[in-house]
């Protein structure tokens, strides 16, 4: 039951067009309960949904200011841990029309449920240093 390099770009090609389309609410409907955000400046735990749906949304406002207008992705490797377990490495480029603002990559652990795979823990790598010197550039101020 482990999943296929194609059923693993076929996700996260959904979690792109959600993110892309500023969809919190699809974006959630991705991620395991409870699912878990890691980084060097945040770590925090959702226990619902509707709680992952508002915390994606609440950082629109800075990515639209930032001129965010899709978001795109390399598969960079995976690994299965477990039978239903998959380590994925992904690079999330984020574009203005055609122009790359920013990479950003992350490491997720993907579980295949009985109704489909779901990311549970999502390691963001260099997204927030990457998104801050790009603010820092635009004269934008990062959200606190």
């Amino acid at each position: 039951m482990t999943m296929t390099a194609d059923q693993i770009e076929a996700f996260l090609d959904e979690y792109q067009q959600a993110l892309s389309d500023f969809d919190a609410d699809k974006s959630a409907s991705l991620w395991g309960v409870p699912g878990m955000l890691l980084s060097d400046d945040f770590v925090g735990a959702l226990d619902s949904r509707s709680a992952m749906a508002e915390g994606l949304a609440s950082g629109y406002s800075f990515y639209r200011e930032l001129g965010l207008e899709r978001v795109e992705h390399t598969l960079l490797g995976h690994e299965d841990l477990s039978e239903r377990v998959t380590r994925v490495r992904v690079l999330w480029h984020f574009y203005s029309g055609d122009e790359l603002l920013v990479d950003g990559n992350y490491e997720y652990l993907i579980r295949a449920d009985d109704d489909g795979p779901h990311m549970y823990v999502g390691v963001s790598i260099d997204e927030m240093d990457n998104l801050r010197r790009l603010a820092a550039e635009r004269g934008i101020q990062v959200p606190g």
